[in-house]
């Protein structure tokens, strides 16, 4: 029996190490602003403005916490010694690429968090959760532990939510969490078709694959996820990412193609065999038809598309149709601002456009969608969660006093080595969890 529920979404919070180093090979838009100065404090304060005009409208809106950047317990274990700020000084002088990875604030986008499977879907019908093992880049890696303890203390009852370790963090079985991921369904609370996309197979090299960049998800890897979830044969679609679009800079899925409900957003470069993916969409999702809205290429370019990160947006229900909430950058682009209003005024499922600033993301390559984690919950389920992390007013103000008082106003790759900054963070973290009430999960707390 279906029962009613929401889709909430979990946003990042921005680290106050927001920096950019360029870490991330294959995403273009990370590479292309390599060593600019970063505002951390901007950065967060427009994660937070993007995250109350949502509240507002009447989303469910939650909070995920930053990790602790400069990372120290991960330079020890690559076998720095000394005091804290010694190591620093030390991995400064000798390894500022490492430093630089350690420090990065790439858990802000929590699209890459985990891959959660809402419980209509799963044969225990509890909402499952599995962070992503990020193992295509080393400073990703290094986040699977701590979000899964926020997500533990955010989802703790067990008679509503299971949680997995994050898959072995090996190449085989590269996975990158619900960046690769979508839901389709009639409704939130009716069982869905999981939509796993991956870029290849990883234990035949025969299989198509990209050539200029690395594919960051496998098949094997969708596959393991759907098997700890519980998910049956009729909830699951496995599409492999056109080789191409991954080469021409779509480094997840997400950053060309986005669902909700019962309508697909999509480029026609998205999938290696849009047929039979369509098709197998519209073999399982029940009562309700696939809305698949194709962009060709001669409407927006792929590399339009890339740029203005067009996909990368979030789809939203309203009682007047969907709304698509994009980056600035897409009213920016010619062709993506055409087809745009095009699109709303073509009698649709996506009936409106808004527009948000999240530019301190965007210039490392992370748009309104990668900034959240979608989680589908049943009105018992909503009442069983952490409440602290649900955004409010009076979060949000909280929220914002707290970046003011926390968070720097530029940061440079020069900056990483400073150990006031370490000590910055953590103040703002230790405070953090108290206010968020997510109890001891950070290494430095426990």
């Amino acid at each position: 029996m279906s029962q009613h529920a929401v889709e909430a979404n979990f946003d990042g919070l921005v680290g106050p190490t927001h920096n950019y180093a360029g870490l991330s090979w294959g995403n273009v838009a990370s590479k292309s602003n390599v060593r600019s100065v970063s505002n951390p404090k901007e950065a967060a304060l427009q994660g937070l403005a993007k995250m109350k005009r949502l509240a507002d409208r009447g989303y469910v809106q939650g909070v995920l916490p930053p990790h602790e950047r400069p990372h120290l317990p991960t330079l020890r274990a690559l076998g720095f010694a000394g005091s804290d700020g010694d190591i620093l000084k030390k991995v400064a002088a000798e390894a500022p690429a490492l430093l630089a990875a350690v420090s990065s604030a790439s858990p802000m986008w929590t699209a890459n968090a985990a891959t959660v499977s809402p419980s209509a879907d799963t044969a225990d019908h509890r909402v499952h959760f599995t962070p992503a093992n990020l193992s295509a880049k080393f400073h990703r890696s290094i986040e699977h532990e701590v979000t899964g303890r926020a997500l533990k203390a955010i989802f703790t009852d067990e008679s509503y939510f299971a949680h997995h370790p994050a898959l072995p963090s090996v190449s085989h079985f590269g996975d990158e969490g619900a960046a690769n991921h979508t839901r389709l369904c009639s409704g939130y609370g009716e069982p869905g078709v999981e939509l796993f996309v991956y870029g290849q197979i990883a234990f035949n090299e025969d299989a198509p694959a990209p050539v200029k960049y690395p594919a960051r998800q496998t098949l094997e890897a969708s596959q393991a996820i759907a098997r700890l979830h519980g998910l049956r044969d009729r909830n699951l679609v496995f599409a492999q990412q056109n080789p191409a679009a991954i080469d021409a800079g779509v480094f997840h899925n997400d950053v060309i193609a986005v669902g909700n409900g019962n309508t697909l957003f999509y480029h026609e470069l998205a999938f290696l065999d849009e047929d039979r993916v369509l098709a197998d969409v519209r073999s399982r999702l029940s009562g309700a038809e696939l809305e698949a809205v194709r962009v060709s290429s001669a409407e927006v370019p792929l590399e339009d598309a890339v740029a203005s990160y067009l996909f990368n947006s979030q789809l939203l229900n309203t009682p007047d149709g969907m709304l698509l909430a994009v980056p600035g950058e897409c009213r920016e682009i010619p062709s993506v601002s055409r087809y745009l209003d095009s699109l709303v005024a073509s009698g649709g499922p996506i009936t409106s456009v808004e527009v948000f600033d999240v530019k301190q993301s965007m210039r490392n390559g992370g748009g309104p969608a990668c900034l959240r984690l979608r989680v589908v919950l049943t009105d018992d389920e909503l009442k069983a969660i952490n409440r602290g992390v649900i955004l409010t007013d009076q979060l949000y103000e909280r929220l914002t006093t707290w970046v003011e008082a926390h968070y720097r106003d530029e940061l440079s790759q020069e900056d990483l080595g400073d150990p006031m900054l370490l000590e910055e963070v953590r103040k703002a973290l230790d405070e953090l969890t108290g206010i968020l009430g997510l109890g001891s999960i950070y290494d430095f707390q426990l």
